[in-house]
């Protein structure tokens, strides 16, 4: 049926894009080569690698030699060779590869670990670290302690320079793999079948639970969500939350899970096995799936920018895997990584086509729909979708892990600049900077984005929100949960109506959905529980989440704050029975929503466009045209909206048409009697007594002048107290106040039990016919001042 301005523009763009998926390349996958044979292929099992900071891999093998390749994969050196085996190897955090004061660690077969430098040199021996084989070595993220892990089933802590501190955890076997939490200040350990969690402050209890129906060989710590993952001799690799609740689980694979590595990105994790190494979504479900012919792997890492992960076999092969594949999506834009250093845009709707080469190896892309920005290992590139062939190029220091896009301009973040707001020309415009920011755990659930304003998880008190003006990095703010934040959204659009402003929506820790204002008094309340995944519109004011098995749409979430009783009348729910825990709004734009379920398959699912297009009348104040609309819609939900926005927008007439269409009688009584009133002061108080605001409507009251008026509305609501305080600061009215209060006590058969007004009763005589002249003189006044119903 064709419908009056229903945009088919963006359903067009989806049903091309849908039928070009259908027979497009492969998605996003790790292309796998193997390093030349010959001198370059070590001789026997890779035992460890670790790449630094500056792009060089370190391998160590069981032929005894410690060889450096490029991040190109290209042998560069032998760096030596050694008598002893090694069962791991890590460079230090900080380490570029090409310093003086670069050190790795390897952990030996014989009980020893050793720190040796960049040059090759053995800087320090630890000959007694542990009885039996050092079987793990971990640095800190701060790179601050080292950690070591052994056949005597002890975890032991040593200093950078390898000074032993304490013991940090026993077991009574073999611990087989071992990691730190993002913040070092827990491990995570393997003992046989089960997963130990163990804080490293003393009085704390640690966690453990049976992982796997086999012995566990490897887990790996999300560095920015914070889940585990774990593989072990049942064939399954699976991934829990902090507190040991399974989230996913994999179909048994033909051989035991021999190595897993969680990408710094967080965005996806790799799984090593006999001939297999696999790339997975942070959901668990797979990307791609690659059978080299390598033997086991038994060892993995990653680069820091999270494009390429290097994997030691158990033939002696070292394989490089390529990130490739990856595509975003905007509008009729589609941008698509077709080769390491290639990305190829492609406009769905007229096929117009581009193709974009790069010096260096693509490490992110972000598309809206004007700009196209793509990260080399060297670059920051952006490009104007209206001309590509004229990028603005920024030359990177650090490596960047975050982009998010908003307004006329957007946020980036890398390892050196850390948060920095920049313009579409490359200008740095700002670097938003609080204690205790921690750049490396930033991410599109801890930031949230708008023109004018960037939300930020607090990563040293996850229950603080911090609010910064993007362009001059100013604190606006803190909003503050009671519980750990984890993850935010702001709304793209402001509130349409009259003393509009941002909202921020957050996910709690016990995955609750509140939405606040974010200027003026906070104000949180709950829309819903158990919600995985939550997305603001980007071209109005709904709300989308996928919540308790349900796709959820808050077509006017506003109403919370102007008539709770709507919020059910304004909301569409669909249920979503295959979508899974885990899923992930990845858009929402328009009457679309894009989601991948937990399985990564990607759905859609539809919202109404007339809740929008009433949203457009009401920001340019055409009433009239939204009601007209309301009426050829005839729809209940439409008509909630309508009245919730004309609440908020003051418009009593309209809020009295659309109360009557949903036959909410009370309320246009209500609405009628607000008309009726003869001020505009109290009208506004009435408005804001209607949303749940009375100390604001009260405020209203005394600052126009009518100080009665608030007064008998603290009475109107009870608030004896509230009452008093105004007539006392006012030094009028306290007798009224003493009046109506002991007519309540005498109706109810109460005694009083309030101290202010037990001491008033001995100081002040009650006058009922001087009151009620006062009262009249008053009521006199209002209607003397006139406007009654404007």
């Amino acid at each position: 049926r064709n419908e009056p301005n229903v945009p088919t523009g963006a359903v067009r763009a989806a049903c091309v894009r849908l039928s070009r998926r259908a027979a497009a390349q492969p998605p996003m996958h790790l292309a796998v080569r193997g390093c030349d044979p010959g001198d370059a292929r070590h001789g026997d099992i890779v035992t460890g690698l670790s790449w630094s900071n500056a792009g060089e891999l370190l391998t160590v093998s069981d032929d005894h030699k410690v060889r450096v390749w490029s991040v190109d994969g290209e042998p560069v050196q032998q760096l030596s060779e050694v008598s002893f085996y090694c069962t791991g190897l890590l460079w230090h955090p900080s380490a570029t590869g090409r310093a003086q004061g670069d050190v790795f660690v390897v952990g030996c077969t014989d009980g020893s670990f050793r720190l040796i430098s960049r040059q090759g040199r053995v800087e320090k021996v630890e000959a007694n670290a542990h009885e039996g084989a050092v079987t793990c070595v971990r640095w800190s993220r701060d790179g601050a302690s080292l950690a070591t892990a052994g056949e005597d089933g002890l975890i032991k802590s040593w200093s950078r320079t390898g000074m032993f501190r304490a013991n940090l955890a026993a077991s009574q076997g073999t611990v087989h793999a071992m990691c730190w939490s993002p913040d070092s200040d827990q491990i995570l350990f393997s003992y046989e079948r089960h997963l130990i969690v163990r804080p490293l402050q003393p009085s704390s209890k640690q966690t453990q639970w049976k992982a796997h129906d086999a012995p566990v060989l490897c887990c790996d710590w999300n560095p920015v969500t914070g889940f585990l993952a774990s593989g072990g001799e049942d064939c399954k690799y699976r991934l829990w939350d902090a507190y040991g609740r399974q989230l996913y689980c994999s179909a048994p694979v033909e051989y035991s899970i021999s190595a897993i590595a969680w990408a710094p990105s967080g965005q996806y994790f790799a799984v090593g096995s006999f001939n297999l190494l696999r790339l997975c979504d942070k959901a668990g479900w797979s990307y791609s799936r690659a059978q080299p012919a390598c033997g086991s792997v038994f060892a993995l890492a990653w680069t820091g920018d999270s494009t390429q992960v290097t994997a030691g076999c158990g033939e002696g092969n070292v394989l490089f895997a390529q990130l490739v594949g990856r595509e975003v999506s905007c509008g009729p834009w589609e941008a698509r990584q077709t080769a390491a250093d290639v990305v190829t845009v492609v406009s769905v709707l007229d096929g117009q086509r581009e193709e974009l080469q790069f010096k260096d190896a693509v490490t992110e892309l972000s598309l809206s729909a004007a700009h196209l920005i793509v990260v080399t290992a060297t670059q920051l590139c952006i490009h104007a979708t209206s001309n590509f062939n004229t990028p603005h190029v920024v030359e990177l220091r650090g490596t960047v892990s975050l982009l998010l896009q908003s307004g006329p301009h957007f946020v980036m973040v890398d390892s050196v600049g850390g948060l920095q707001v920049l313009s579409y020309t490359g200008q740095l415009l700002s670097q938003p900077r609080f204690a205790g920011m921690r750049p490396s755990v930033l991410s599109p659930l801890s930031v949230a984005y708008a023109a004018d304003l960037l939300a930020v998880v607090d990563s040293a008190d996850a229950k603080v929100v911090r609010l910064f003006e993007p362009l001059t990095a100013r604190q606006l703010g803190t909003l503050q949960h009671h519980l750990e934040v984890e993850s935010v959204a702001l709304s793209q659009l402001s509130v349409a109506t009259k003393g509009g402003g941002r909202r921020l929506a957050l996910i709690d820790r016990n995955r609750d959905l509140y939405v606040t204002p974010t200027e003026g008094v906070q104000e949180m309340v709950k829309l819903h529980t158990m919600v995985d995944t939550v997305a603001w519109n980007e071209e109005n004011g709904s709300l989308a989440a996928i919540a308790d098995g349900h796709f959820v749409v808050w077509y006017y979430p506003e109403c919370v704050f102007v008539d709770r009783d709507l919020l059910p009348s304004t909301t569409l729910r669909q249920p979503t029975p295959d979508v899974g825990r885990s899923s992930e709004l990845l858009d929402f734009r328009g009457t679309r929503a894009t989601v991948r379920r937990s399985d990564g398959a990607v759905v859609t699912y539809a919202a109404s466009p007339y809740h929008a297009m009433v949203e457009r009348f009401v920001g340019a104040a055409a009433w009239e045209s939204a009601l007209r609309l309301c009426r050829y819609v005839k729809s209940h939900q439409l008509w909630a909206c309508l009245a919730a926005m004309a609440v908020a927008g003051k418009e009593l007439h309209t809020a009295e048409v659309a109360y009557a269409a949903i036959e909410a009688a009370e309320k246009l009584m209500f609405m009628a009697h607000v008309k009726e009133l003869p001020t505009p002061e109290a009208r506004e108080a009435e408005l804001l007594l209607f949303r749940r605001k009375r100390a604001e409507a009260v405020q209203v009251l005394v600052q126009g002048g009518w100080i009665y008026r608030a007064i008998k509305m603290c009475i109107r609501c009870f608030a004896w107290e509230a009452a008093y305080d105004v007539a006392r600061a006012h030094a009028t009215h306290l007798d009224t106040v003493l009046y109506h209060r002991q007519k309540y006590l005498q109706e109810t058969g109460r005694e009083e039990t309030l101290p202010k007004l037990q001491a008033l009763v001995g100081s002040i005589q009650v006058d009922e016919e001087a009151i009620k002249q006062r009262v009249a003189k008053e009521k006199e006044r209002e209607l003397a001042r006139g406007g009654a119903g404007a």
